[in-house]
């Protein structure tokens, strides 16, 4: 049977009626083939949105390998210096990595610095010097997001392809980056299959498909892979490191479609798209994968947690924060250095805590490093606490910081802080004009960043 609706009028651009346009009154169901290719549009997500909001790029920390983006005279920044004026380069995202650093432009072009032992920066680096000054890493295609762990990086490219370079690393040393060794050079990780989100821990990388699937690659002696058993997560069984390094589906009757992924540095969440319910695998030896009931320290299968109205997942070795829905931050995991910002306690956090000194303020993002964290506010602000001994908390000493303090350094001063990526040692961020500065005509603020900051 045909479906009979109502004849609408339909106006033309000046507004006098256009019978030419008006609906017909008969009106066709869909085709059983029309069904399926709407079931397959709607069982698959989209590919990520280009970033467009620039500004410039700062950096605080250690230098020792040039992680910083300055020249082996200078030995760490004490507040974020500036790196990259914006008005020279458009950067839109910022990883950074064990000691080392990758930054993305609005065009679609990934530049790196710093430690090159194992490849992570994707180019050649013979030339005396040369990692310590940003170049361009070569890639196929225009690229839409980036991730850095500890001696790797990885590329989400416009067409959904994934690229990385560098190497894994676990217990015994370098791993490799695919059963070929390490890779100095961009290659892609699945051929053939469509990506939309990209995550890395400090030795693993995970990658979301458009079917809502989820592969995993890398180290996988915390369980972090989710796909590995524990007999062979040494990679000293018969089949030895192939099974790590070739990168597999996890595949679990927990859930069926997955639509985000987050890692830690030795942790993976995903979030099942049907009930908003987040699984987590990895490490566990402070709960900081949320479970009901601890009983293992490294969980090696997906698992349900306690994590409900999620919005994001970060966390560092033993920490987890979580952002949800309503932009409220909590913590759990360990308490040490201050990390969980929940002030000097005095037992660890098991379960999830709100970090109450930051609950009247409309937390956007979280970010961890190793033993510290990050907050960015709705109004541009960032906040940061924890382990304060690599200078990595920008806010000019070395001290531990137990609750979140403002960064005021005079790079940040009058900004809006949009992005920002802790590292082993050292922290990235990107810092906006107070007026809005997007790359499709959105005009800047005349007004000169001011010379290399603070020591």
């Amino acid at each position: 049977m045909a479906e009979i609706s109502g004849k609408r009028k339909a106006r033309d651009m000046n507004g006098s009626n256009a019978s030419d346009h008006d609906e017909p009154l008969i009106k066709a169901k869909k085709t059983n083939d029309q069904r399926r290719r709407s079931s397959f549009i709607r069982d698959r997500l989209p590919q990520p949105e280009p970033l467009v909001k620039f500004g410039n790029l700062l950096s605080c920390g250690q230098n020792e390998v040039g992680q910083l983006g300055f020249n082996d005279d200078i030995i760490e920044k004490t507040r974020p210096a500036l790196v990259v004026d914006s008005s020279t380069s458009q950067i839109v995202d910022i990883s950074a990595g064990g000691m080392h650093s990758l930054y993305l432009t609005a065009q679609g072009e990934v530049w790196s610095f710093g430690c090159n032992d194992e490849g992570a920066l994707g180019r050649d680096t013979t030339e005396e010097g040369s990692e310590y000054e940003a170049q361009k890493v070569t890639l196929p295609n225009t690229c839409v997001r980036i991730t850095a762990g500890d001696s790797h990086s990885a590329f989400l490219l416009k067409d959904g392809r994934v690229f990385a370079c560098g190497s894994f690393r676990d217990s015994h040393g370098t791993m490799g980056l695919n059963i070929k060794g390490k890779q100095q050079f961009p290659i892609e990780v699945v051929p053939g299959e469509e990506f939309v989100d990209i995550k890395s821990g400090a030795d693993h990388l995970v990658m979301l498909s458009s079917r809502g699937k989820v592969f995993s690659v890398g180290c996988a002696e915390q369980g972090q892979l989710g796909r590995v058993s524990n007999r062979s997560s040494s990679g000293e069984t018969r089949r030895g490191k192939t099974q790590l390094l070739q990168p597999g589906l996890i595949i679990t009757n927990r859930f069926s479609f997955v639509d985000a992924i987050w890692t830690t540095t030795y942790c993976t969440f995903v979030r099942n798209r049907s009930n908003g319910s987040v699984f987590g695998f990895g490490l566990n030896n402070y709960n900081q994968l949320g479970l009901t009931k601890k009983n293992s320290e490294t969980v090696f299968a997906p698992q349900l947690t306690t994590f409900e109205n999620v919005k994001m997942i970060t966390g560092g070795q033993h920490h987890t924060l979580l952002l949800t829905n309503d932009n409220k931050p909590y913590a759990i995991g360990r308490k040490d250095y201050g990390r969980l910002g929940l002030g000097n306690i005095e037992e660890e956090v098991d379960k999830l805590t709100p970090i109450n000194a930051l609950g009247d303020i409309n937390v956007v993002q979280l970010e961890c490093g190793e033993c510290c964290s990050f907050a960015l506010t709705e109004d541009g602000k960032a906040y940061s606490w924890g382990m304060g001994s690599n200078q990595q908390l920008g806010i000019g000493s070395d001290e531990d910081q137990f609750n979140p303090v403002l960064l005021t350094g005079v790079q940040v001063k009058d900004k809006n802080v949009i992005r920002i990526s802790s590292g082993g040692q050292h922290t990235l961020c990107i810092a906006a004009e107070k007026k809005t500065q997007t790359s499709n005509g959105v005009h800047q603020d005349s007004e000169k960043p001011k010379a290399n900051g603070t020591k």
